[in-house]
C-alpha cells in the first residue's frame, strides 16, 4: 500500500495537516485519501494539552497579517503571505464549524470557552476519526529516504519505523517538533537538509536577589525590561517566581533574545522600570507631595503607586537604604534619588534560565530558504513538507506558535490536495 500522506509527528502541526488534507480533498470532490499519522510517544497533541496551563491558548486576536507577523522573532517575512491565506480568524471559523466556541482575554490570547484543552483535542480527534485518518502512537520513524522517480509505483518516500515496518507514501509531512532533540532533527538531516542549530526561545530568568526572595507569586501588570549591553527590550506583565522572574515581559524578551542570550551562556544583567507610565520627574513630585501631606507617615508601610504591590514597594524601599521606621519627613535627597533609581532603573543579575512550565519552544531548525513559503513544500523534494517547530520559525508567547502550526498545516494540505 502506498499512502497519499504520511505525517510524522502527532502534534498540532502534524494533526492539523492530516485533517485539513482530508477536508480539502472532500471539498474538491476527490476520493477519500489514505492518511497516516505516526507519533513516537504514547500520546498525540501533547503540547495542546498543556498549553496555557491546560486551557490551550489556541491562537491570538490579531487579524491583520502585517501586525501579526511582528510577533515572530524568526519567520516574519515567510509568514506574511501565509497569514493572508490562513490567519487566526480562519482558525476560529474552523473551530466554530467543529462546535468549539472561542473567547478572547484582555491581552488578546484566545481560549476555548470551556477553559479546557480537551475541548480542542476532542475536536481534532473527532475530525480525524470522521475522515478515517489512521493514527498510530508509540510508532517512531528511524529512517526516511527519497525514492527515485518511478521507483516502487508512485511513492516518493520510504520510511523505516521502530517497529521494523517499511512504509511508502506519495507525500510526507515532517512535523517532528523542535530540533533541540536529535529525534526532531534526524529525519530532515537524513534527507540532506542542513539545520540551523536549535536554542531555547521561551524561557524564564534565574535571578537570586534579596529584593524578590520572599515574593514568589507576586506580579506587576506592566513593566519594561531591558537586557544591559544588548538591544533587547520588552514591556508587559512580570511574575516573580521561586527561581527568579517570568511572565509575558520576560518571555517576550527571551524570544527576541534567544540567540544573543545563548551566546553569553545566560549570564547577563537586566534593568527593570517598575513604573514605565511615570517619568522620574513625576515620581519626584509625588515624593514631594508625600513629604508635605504625610510627613509623619512611614515610607515603607504603604506603596504610593497603585501599580506597585505593597510587598514589592517595601523591598525596593529597603534596597534604597531606607529603614522601616523612616518617615517621609526624614527622607534625604540621596535616599530619594536612590529610591527613584530602584523604581525606574533597578538592575538584576540573571544566572541561567528555566523552562516556562512544560511549554518548551526553540528557535532553529530547517532553514526557510529551503521551503516554498506559499506551500511549506521543500524546494528540493517534491511532496515533502515541513510545518511547526521543525522550521526556523518561532513566536512570542500568546498563541502565536500554535497559529504558525495551523497556518503551515493549511498551506501544506492545500498544496497536497491540489497536486
Amino acid at each position: 500500500m502506498v499512502y497519499d500522506l504520511i505525517v510524522v509527528g502527532g502534534g498540532a502541526a502534524g494533526f492539523f495537516t492530516a485533517i485539513q488534507t482530508a477536508e480539502q480533498a472532500e471539498q474538491l470532490g476527490l476520493e477519500p485519501l489514505n492518511i497516516l499519522i505516526l507519533e513516537k510517544t504514547a500520546q498525540v497533541l501533547g503540547k495542546v494539552k498543556i498549553s496555557g496551563g491546560g486551557r490551550c491558548n489556541v491562537t491570538h486576536a490579531c487579524f491583520d497579517p502585517k501586525l501579526l507577523v511582528k510577533n515572530y522573532p524568526r519567520g516574519e517575512k515567510t509568514l506574511m503571505g501565509a497569514f493572508y491565506e490562513f490567519q487566526p480568524q480562519d482558525m476560529i471559523e474552523w473551530l466554530d464549524s467543529h462546535n468549539v466556541e472561542i473567547k478572547t482575554e484582555a491581552d488578546g490570547r484566545m481560549f476555548p470557552v470551556s477553559d479546557d484543552s480537551q475541548t480542542i483535542i476532542r475536536a481534532l480527534m473527532n475530525a480525524a476519526k470522521f475522515h478515517h485518518i489512521e493514527v498510530q502512537v508509540k510508532h517512531g520513524v528511524d529512517w526516511v529516504e527519497a525514492l527515485e522517480q518511478g521507483q516502487q509505483d508512485d511513492a516518493r518516500f520510504q520510511l523505516f519505523t521502530a517497529r521494523e515496518e517499511t512504509l511508502r507514501t506519495k507525500n510526507l509531512m515532517l512535523a517532528t517538533g523542535g530540533t533541540r532533540l536529535a529525534a526532531g532533527a534526524k529525519l530532515a538531516e537524513q534527507l540532506g537538509y542542513e539545520l540551523i542549530e536549535a536554542v531555547p526561545s521561551l524561557f524564564t530568568f534565574n535571578i537570586s536577589d534579596r529584593r524578590i526572595h520572599d515574593l514568589p507569586g507576586l506580579s506587576v501588570d506592566n513593566v519594561t525590561v531591558k537586557v544591559l549591553n544588548q538591544k533587547l527590550e520588552a514591556t508587559g506583565p512580570l511574575l516573580i517566581t521561586h527561581w527568579g522572574m517570568s511572565g509575558p515581559a520576560i518571555l517576550k524578551l527571551s524570544a527576541w533574545g534567544a540567540r544573543a542570550l545563548a551566546e553569553v551562556d545566560y549570564q547577563f544583567s537586566i534593568e527593570i522600570d517598575w513604573l514605565p507610565a511615570r517619568t522620574q520627574e513625576q515620581i519626584r513630585q509625588e515624593f514631594k507631595r508625600q513629604h508635605s501631606a504625610h510627613g509623619k507617615r512611614f515610607i515603607s508601610k504603604r506603596s504610593v503607586f497603585s501599580e506597585l504591590p505593597r510587598r514589592l514597594w517595601e523591598q525596593l524601599v529597603q534596597a534604597a537604604g531606607i529603614d522601616d521606621d523612616n518617615t517621609w519627613a526624614q527622607l534625604s535627597k540621596a535616599q530619594l534619588q536612590e529610591l527613584i533609581k530602584q523604581l525606574k532603573q533597578g538592575h538584576f543579575n540573571a544566572n541561567g534560565k528555566s523552562i516556562n512550565k512544560d511549554e518548551f519552544v526553540t528557535c532553529g531548525g530547517v532553514q526557510l530558504k529551503d521551503i516554498n513559503p506559499k506551500t511549506c513544500e521543500s524546494k528540493h523534494h517534491q511532496g515533502l513538507y515541513f510545518s511547526g517547530e521543525v522550521l526556523d520559525i518561532d513566536g512570542i508567547t500568546g498563541g502565536f506558535n500554535f497559529q504558525n502550526a495551523w497556518t503551515g498545516a493549511h498551506l501544506a494540505a492545500k498544496s497536497i490536495t491540489q497536486s
